[in-house]
């Protein structure tokens, strides 16, 4: 990626510092907070915001800043994981299923549309439901949710280019199959797969929140978004900020990567490259 270009992309550059600065917070706030996530402080119950307590204070006088950015650390990492082994099994999956077409490429899928049968929260839902409560089975539930995505994804855009003629002039040099699809196929369809990847990230911390939220995903008292906004919808009245500055938190988050990823698109499509000189 060209970091001259990135500079004079306005949507990249704001999605980068945006993303930059949040997962700075997510990372270093919890170190370096002189609170802790879980620590009670009864003497300080649902206290206002203030300097001492960027975002106030929780029912048991737990900082909810300090909660909120290493919630925002455990959603994000769980849904990193999640997309990236998603991308994995997608990406490999829909590349040989682009490049071989056939009997391979029909029953793939048929098996990929199933899951596009429903919606992508109601899947995670059912698979929560299904496999159990805990931060792994989150982080499968977003896989099986999103590597449908990349898979069909790939699967078009191999079937595109791979009648190109660098694709053609690797087969006469006797190159293997595995060799071009990930390094002659693979990096000429890295754009869609990019844009996915970071949307998916994105979505991925929606879905996690969602089921937190609702009791299914990461268990109390480990802090996590979807947690920390439901703790904070039973004392709304009392205490708005909680459920008010979290939901900033993940609005300001997913613009970050969502305007990150649209860069990204722009950046690393060539028919813009094209355009642009």
């Amino acid at each position: 990626m060209n970091y001259k270009a990135l500079l004079k992309s306005h949507t990249a550059l704001v999605g980068a510092v945006i993303t930059l600065l949040f997962v700075m917070a997510i990372i270093f706030w919890p170190v370096f907070s002189p609170w802790s996530s879980n620590g009670h402080d009864f003497l300080n119950v649902l206290k206002q915001p203030s300097f001492l307590h960027p975002f106030g204070t929780d029912s048991l006088g737990r900082d909810v800043a300090t909660r909120v950015f290493e919630g925002a650390q455990i959603s994000l990492l769980i849904s990193l994981s999640g997309v990236i082994t998603a991308m994995i099994i997608g990406v490999s999956i829909g590349l040989y299923a682009g490049y071989r077409g056939g009997y391979f490429d029909l029953i793939v899928m048929r098996v990929v549309d199933l899951f596009f049968g429903f919606p992508a929260f109601v899947l995670a839902l059912f698979l929560m439901v299904a496999l159990g409560f805990g931060v792994t089975n989150v982080s499968l539930a977003i896989m099986l949710v999103y590597f449908p995505i990349f898979a069909r994804i790939t699967r078009n855009t191999t079937e595109v280019v791979k009648n190109d003629h660098f694709v053609q002039a690797a087969k006469i040099m006797g190159q293997s199959t595995s060799r071009i699809l990930f390094l002659e196929i693979l990096p000429n369809i890295s754009a869609p797969i990019l844009v996915q990847a970071s949307v998916a990230v994105a979505f991925g911390i929606v879905i996690e929140s969602g089921l937190s939220f609702i009791g299914l995903g990461v268990q109390p008292p480990t802090a996590s978004l979807g947690v920390i906004m439901a703790d904070g919808q039973e004392y709304f009245r009392r205490a708005p900020w909680v459920m008010t500055l979290t939901g900033l938190v993940i609005t300001a988050l997913l613009l970050g990567l969502n305007l990150l990823g649209d860069g990204l698109r722009d950046l690393s499509d060539p028919r813009l490259k094209t355009r642009e000189s």
